[in-house]
């Protein structure tokens, strides 16, 4: 069952469903931090990122939701958007490091940071297995399969951080206070990382931060001699993607794997339905073990009971 959806969404159709949404009495208008608008209601929470062109829909009734759009709603994403696998042509093959993360919005879970490698040789294999932007490949199912293509290519090279809940928790709380210091602190593992196994590598790359300032000073204290580069849509890089896929496999499989040893749903987002997720799991294991799945800064552990 599809429990999430994430793609483009062209501003004309944006405002189309936003009227179909507003006509119908089984949603209601909510607020969510940057999103143009939010809708929730039928099991299912609908929000438009108009700066991306981004619909995100989550909940257990994501599935029988997108049935009801009409697919030309959806099939008008720009080739710039990076829903597409890079051609030849379009590859960077210079040898550089592409870094992404999953997990920064979603209540439960862990922080994963992932890096890959690609050069002239690697970079044609990537897009060969079809690797693009994570958001845009449509299942979980066939990420994993897809991250499981790209460890396995040689002459790929990858890290994988998972910042666990527990430790995400105290490095915010007691080191960094901040959620942009902490992505920055994990983005420079990778890239440190990396660099330990591709020394000669010249350069990395990574999606626009908030404070690009905070990422070069990450590496400069771990003493990582690297050229930076940071631009939005960084993913529409096939090392990138490659690490957007990691990165979410990763993710996906820490949620299955303790949402199954907690016998209790962990929804991805912070919509209204994780609120209630996270209800049901104080009341069945305590509220002391909350810090075990969730990230608690979110507002969302307010207004826990």
């Amino acid at each position: 069952m599809i429990d999430h959806y994430s793609g483009f969404l062209s501003r004309e159709n944006a405002e189309k469903l936003q009227r179909q949404l507003q006509l119908s009495s089984a949603f209601h208008e909510e607020k969510r931090e940057y999103a143009l608008y939010c809708y929730s209601g039928s099991g299912v929470s609908v929000a438009y990122y108009a700066k991306r062109g981004k619909l995100l829909v989550q909940g257990k009734g994501t599935e029988d939701f997108m049935k009801l759009l009409p697919p030309e709603m959806l099939a008008s994403s720009p080739a710039e958007d990076g829903t597409h696998t890079p051609s030849l042509a379009e590859l960077d093959p210079r040898p550089h490091f592409g870094v992404d993360e999953s997990g920064k919005g979603d209540y439960f879970g862990p922080l994963v940071v992932a890096g890959v490698y690609s050069d002239a040789k690697t970079a044609p294999l990537l897009a060969e297995i079809g690797c693009r932007d994570s958001k845009t490949v449509g299942s979980d199912e066939r990420i994993a399969r897809m991250a499981e293509k790209i460890r396995a290519l040689q002459g790929v090279e990858y890290e994988v951080l998972c910042i666990g809940p527990r430790r995400y928790n105290e490095l915010y709380n007691l080191q960094m206070g901040n959620l942009n210091r902490l992505l920055a602190w994990g983005h420079a593992r990778v890239i440190a990382a990396l660099h330990a196994k591709k020394p000669g590598c010249p350069r990395a790359l990574s999606d626009q931060f908030a404070n690009a300032r905070v990422l070069s000073q990450a590496l400069a204290e771990r003493g990582v001699p690297i050229q930076l580069e940071q631009r939005p849509r960084a993913e529409s890089d096939i090392a990138v993607a490659a690490a957007s896929i990691l990165a979410r496999a990763r993710f996906v499989e820490w949620m299955r794997q303790v949402a199954e040893r907690a016998e209790c749903e962990l929804p991805l987002g912070c919509a209204p339905h994780v609120l209630q997720a996270a209800k049901h799991f104080v009341a069945k294991h305590g509220r002391e073990r909350l810090s075990e799945v969730a990230k608690l800064h979110f507002k969302l552990t307010e207004q826990i009971d």
